[in-house]
């Protein structure tokens, strides 16, 4: 065979391995970052099988199904329709460089081999010191499942503390970027001596559940579910809620079915001005100037009255708005009207405040951006009858999740590794071993 047809040979072949390895080699889990303007955005694109997905970890959003095309020279196409997503990248030296395009906006992007997850230290590992059960309670056609943590030596006078996890369809850790802080704060109450029951919100899992068409009295039903497959087994029986479950537990103690209760970032003053409040801070971070922060809040305020008493919704033309907040505003005001939000903008626990006579735990971050601790903390501080035993507390320098943080806002928690605040974790063991 002559020399030059040899060669010929070698490089078709050569170019085939080349084709077949870098088509290989754009399966499996591949991650970058986009930077917008500063702001890192993590993404994650899981390529095996017949059905890839991306995940964005620092919007918690997992499993978003995906489309992909590869060619022989090592290029490759990744669509995500649901969010008018496209990623067209080139495979080489063990990278996919690439641009990123969603809508008219085009970043580039550089993928490599795996996913850089990050550090939970904090996360409870075996052997553990104390036992679990997997229980399962009923709530009408709803079966809620959980996890029961129960100290080593347990017995019916062991306190035991119900744990409600905050708005939206959280699992029984209330695990959110990989942190788990309902696993670490029940391992340091069993640790202590005190039980817990953990469990996945309804509906969890379950891509035809409609969570908007619930309120939150609705998982207080469920949480009162739950307290009563603990008085079977218990004699003190109290509640421990993050966020909204927080006002929750304030909700159940108010109906006198909880002997104690811990409000972790509780929200005590009405959903409505929660979200006033939370649009403000957002919206001085985004940059925006104060006059058009006034005058979009006075907006929302309008339009959360008229949503919860009636009326006409204001026209964004007769305030002083940029373009951007009014396209904003018509989207708040598609999302106000699901039944979960109109009952949640007239929520407000301050009116209930005065019937709870069992004790109260309630702690808040300094640097929450989403429940405000001096107001919330100020309206149950003011609210609550006269008990000694009664503790309410700013924990500074910790967020809505309780990390100590830098600026408290929502792109911080996944990058911080700590899950709960130790100081914070200590001050609920303390206060709990009152009950012992």
């Amino acid at each position: 065979m002559p020399c030059s047809m040899t060669k010929r040979i070698l490089i078709i072949t050569i170019i085939l391995l080349y084709a077949i390895a870098s088509a290989h080699a754009q399966t499996g889990t591949w991650s970058g970052k986009l930077d917008i303007q500063g702001t890192k955005l993590s993404l994650v694109f899981n390529l095996d099988g017949d059905q890839p997905t991306m995940d964005s970890p620092d919007q918690g959003v997992k499993g978003i199904p995906a489309q992909v095309e590869r060619d022989m020279a090592g290029k490759i196409v990744i669509k995500v329709p649901s969010l008018a997503i496209n990623y067209e990248g080139l495979w080489q030296d063990n990278k996919i460089e690439g641009t990123f395009t969603q809508m008219y906006v085009s970043l580039p992007l550089t993928l490599v081999p795996g996913e850089d997850k990050p550090n939970r230290p904090q996360t409870p590992a075996a052997p553990f010191p104390y036992a679990t059960e997997e229980v399962s309670f009923a709530n009408g056609d709803y079966i809620l499942n959980g996890t029961l943590t129960l100290p080593a030596g347990y017995s019916q006078k062991t306190p035991v503390l119900l744990m409600v996890t905050g708005s939206g369809q959280q699992n029984r850790d209330e695990e959110l970027f990989d942190h788990k802080p309902f696993a670490v704060i029940a391992d340091a109450l069993a640790r202590a001596g005190v039980a817990t029951l953990r469990y996945d919100d309804r509906g969890f899992g379950d891509s035809s559940a409609t969570p908007m068409e619930w309120t939150t009295e609705d998982f207080k039903s469920d949480a009162l579910a739950g307290l009563k497959l603990l008085r079977e087994r218990f004699e003190k029986v109290g509640v421990l809620g993050h966020s909204e479950g927080g006002t929750i537990a304030m909700m159940i103690a108010a109906e006198n079915k909880a002997d104690f209760i811990v409000s972790l970032a509780g929200m005590a003053i009405s959903g409505a001005e929660t979200l006033l409040w939370q649009n403000r801070v957002a919206l001085k971070g985004i940059g925006f100037a104060d006059e058009q922060i006034d005058s979009y809040c006075k907006l929302l305020e309008t339009a959360f009255d008229v949503r919860v008493n009636g009326g006409k919704m204001p026209n964004p033309d007769d305030y002083d708005i940029p373009e951007s907040l009014m396209q904003n505003y018509w989207a708040v005001v598609a999302q106000i009207q699901t039944p979960y939000m109109i009952h949640f903008l007239s929520l407000d626990a301050r009116s209930i405040l005065g019937n709870v006579t069992c004790p109260v735990l309630a702690l808040n971050g300094s640097k929450d951006n989403q429940v405000y601790y001096e107001s919330n903390l100020n309206a149950i501080r003011n609210g609550l009858p006269v008990n000694s035993k009664n503790s309410i507390e700013t924990i500074e320098g910790v967020n809505h999740l309780f990390q100590h943080c830098t600026t408290g806002q929502v792109t911080e928690y996944r990058t911080i590794e700590e899950t709960f605040a130790p100081d914070a974790i200590e001050i609920i063991v303390k206060w709990m071993s009152e009950f012992k």
